[in-house]
């Protein structure tokens, strides 16, 4: 059993405690024992999840430790690093701009960026933004190719990508690239003039309070707020390796933020709510594909997935992978939101299968 098996549990509510029947008939708490299960069973240092019911209240669980070396508790709603959820925040701008005239779903990346996006088998004349947004425009994903630590421009990025031939025709299939979002991404900073952390900060992060949530600068490496620290290994059993500080400009528009499950929750709800699109482009948004990349089921929109439930229906969201931290989540549409995160990437499939089921469990019950 991994040494992590004795590790502390815990659970917090964030608003008002439910009466004392209501603790009882919940009892034994499913989304705890997931956790612990992870834990125990997966060998992962520590899982954190925040779970928000349909009136808006909110309880944040965790178990395992924050620091392996201290045996330090997890804090409660801890920053973690979301990865792939980027890709959400990046989506949302470039369709607000849709929504203001400045950037059109089916004008090419040439439209924006002229001449930038060229290689064998790939001409930006021939891709699409609405492509790039929905993983069809057949661009290689530049970290499939060795990248080694330290900062990266995002130009550099789209330079690794483009020496590499092309996947398929733009339109052509489905194919998870972080390369379209890097481009997604350089299209906003053109039509707006300003860096694309910016524009996330004034569109997103501050219209909707999320407070503990922010595209790290240049140069920052490390989690403002509390957190549990992230931890990488090479193989099965091989000692972890403390990664919580790392430069996460490699990521860029596809994956550098950092946040809280309930500000995950907060945003996901807001945006299924049309707090943060209107109709048309929350609508285009939600018009999917196929995408088993993301399981059995999964549909992908213009940054959004659909996951089907257990309980019937599907929940919206999409999660994300960074060395130290796996997420996933996000929220139904009457409401309902859940996200977990654990601090090592595993090894194996089961154990993020078992976190996913986390997530069902939460928005199921």
């Amino acid at each position: 059993m991994p040494a992590v098996a004795a590790m502390a549990v815990g659970i917090m509510t964030m608003s008002a405690l439910a009466p004392p029947t209501a603790l009882a008939a919940a009892r034994p708490d499913t989304v705890q024992q997931g956790l612990n299960a992870l834990v125990r069973t997966d060998g992962l240092p520590a899982a954190l999840a925040s779970v928000q019911d349909r009136t808006g209240r909110t309880r944040t669980y965790t178990a395992g430790v924050g620091d392996v070396a201290t045996g330090s508790k997890v804090p409660k709603d801890g920053q973690v690093r979301i990865g792939s959820n980027t890709k959400v925040f990046t989506a949302v701008v470039v369709l607000q701009l849709v929504g203001e005239g400045k950037i059109g779903l089916d004008a090419t990346v040439d439209t924006y960026l002229p001449g930038l996006v060229r290689g064998e088998g790939i001409d930006g004349r021939r891709i699409t933004v609405r492509q790039l947004l929905q993983h069809t425009s057949g661009l290689p994903n530049y970290t499939d190719y060795d990248l080694q630590p330290r900062y990266f421009e995002p130009r550099e990025l789209l330079g690794i990508a483009l020496r590499h031939t092309a996947h398929f025709e733009p339109g052509a299939k489905w194919e998870y690239s972080n390369t379209n979002y890097v481009l997604a991404g350089l299209i906003v900073q053109k039509v707006t003039g300003r860096p694309l952390a910016e524009e996330m900060d004034q569109r997103i992060i501050e219209r909707i309070g999320l407070h503990h949530t922010y595209f790290p600068a240049p140069g920052d490496m490390t989690l403002r707020e509390p957190h549990p620290k992230g931890y990488d290994r090479e193989s099965a059993g091989a000692p972890l390796r403390d990664v919580t500080e790392m430069d996460p400009s490699w990521a860029w528009a596809a994956g550098q933020m950092i946040s809280t499950g309930s500000d995950l929750d907060r945003f996901f709800t807001a945006l299924l709510a049309g707090r943060l699109l209107p109709p048309a482009q929350l609508a285009q948004m939600r018009t999917t594909v196929p995408a088993d990349y993301f399981g059995s089921g999964a549909r992908y929109g213009l940054g959004l997935v659909s996951t089907p439930l257990s309980c019937g229906g599907v929940y919206w969201g999409h999660g994300g992978s960074l060395p130290g931290y796996e997420t996933r989540g996000g929220a139904t549409d009457d409401g309902r939101a859940a996200n977990v995160a654990v601090t090592l990437q595993p090894t194996d499939e089961a154990a993020m299968e078992h976190a996913e089921k986390v997530v069902d469990t939460a928005l199921c019950r």
